[in-house]
């Protein structure tokens, strides 16, 4: 059975969206890039009425484009690996899958297998996120990912030495992916949870919060965040564009937080902020 490839260019908001989507509609398997994504389903299940209707459903909230193609098996493992080239973060990180060679020059090797979810290192934000993180000291901390996708920015926090790491997601095949990566790694012990801000409520405080997502999300969320930050905890955030950081800083301030710094690449924001 050969497969059939649907890539879509749009942006981070709505690419976990439509990868949610696509999902419900059999594709199995998804990589992203710097434009979008791309997605991969058996031939048999696949369903162009579905996927069209699905697309047409998003065309007034967001700018998309779309294409297809048809993969042989054969042809699989190349598809595969032509989308996701092992990368290097901050001179430091390592991020590759499972089919590629360990790199002898690498202080931290992380192996992510992306599967549904997103998070291997090529979107902007994840990158940012894991430049951020290597500006604090995680050794023996307690960390929250919000968001996590693959899980990667958790198991970054591993390999920085974080104590205890709990990783978060809203989607049960994200959960299940994440698990299996963080195993992959090494992380058996990561306290992968299915569901939002409210599975954090009551928490044992945290000395350091990571949240990839939104713009909005966050926004709404970041009370959740604070209730369960230490004091001289650190916030870092991303999924948001340079006009957004007025906002979040402004939200930020309110619940006590004070900003220290930000990192920018085409356009994509990471910000780290401090508990009082």
């Amino acid at each position: 059975m050969d497969f059939i490839e649907v890539t879509l260019e749009v942006n981070a908001e709505f690419a976990d969206i439509l990868t949610a989507e696509l999902g419900e509609l059999g594709f199995d398997a998804f990589v992203e890039n710097e434009n979008g994504f791309s997605a991969y389903i058996d031939e048999d299940k696949y369903n162009q009425q579905a996927l069209e209707e699905t697309i047409a459903r998003y065309a007034d909230m967001v700018q998309l484009t779309y294409t297809t193609k048809k993969i042989a098996r054969q042809n699989w493992n190349e598809e595969w690996e032509r989308n996701f080239e092992p990368l290097f973060i901050g001179d430091q990180v390592s991020v590759r899958a499972s089919f590629h060679e360990k790199p002898a020059n690498a202080k931290y090797d992380i192996v992510i297998n992306p599967k549904m979810s997103f998070g291997t290192g090529h979107h902007e934000t994840t990158t940012l996120m894991i430049e951020n993180q290597l500006t604090l000291d995680h050794q023996n901390k307690r960390v929250l990912d919000m968001g996590c996708g693959t899980g990667i920015l958790a198991i970054m926090a591993g390999e920085l030495g974080a104590k205890e790491i709990v990783a978060v997601e809203i989607e049960d095949w994200t959960v299940e992916n994440a698990r299996e990566n963080a195993e992959l790694n090494g992380y058996e012990t990561i306290d992968v949870r299915l569901g939002g801000a409210e599975t954090i409520a009551g928490d044992q405080p945290y000395d350091i919060i990571l949240a990839n997502i939104n713009r909005n999300v966050l926004l709404e969320d970041m009370p959740a965040y604070v209730a369960v930050l230490k004091p001289e905890g650190y916030l870092l955030l991303s999924g948001f564009y340079t006009e957004d950081l007025p906002m979040l800083q402004e939200r930020a301030t309110e619940l006590g937080l004070t900003y220290l710094s930000h990192r920018v690449k085409n356009n994509w924001v990471s910000a780290i902020f401090k508990n009082s």
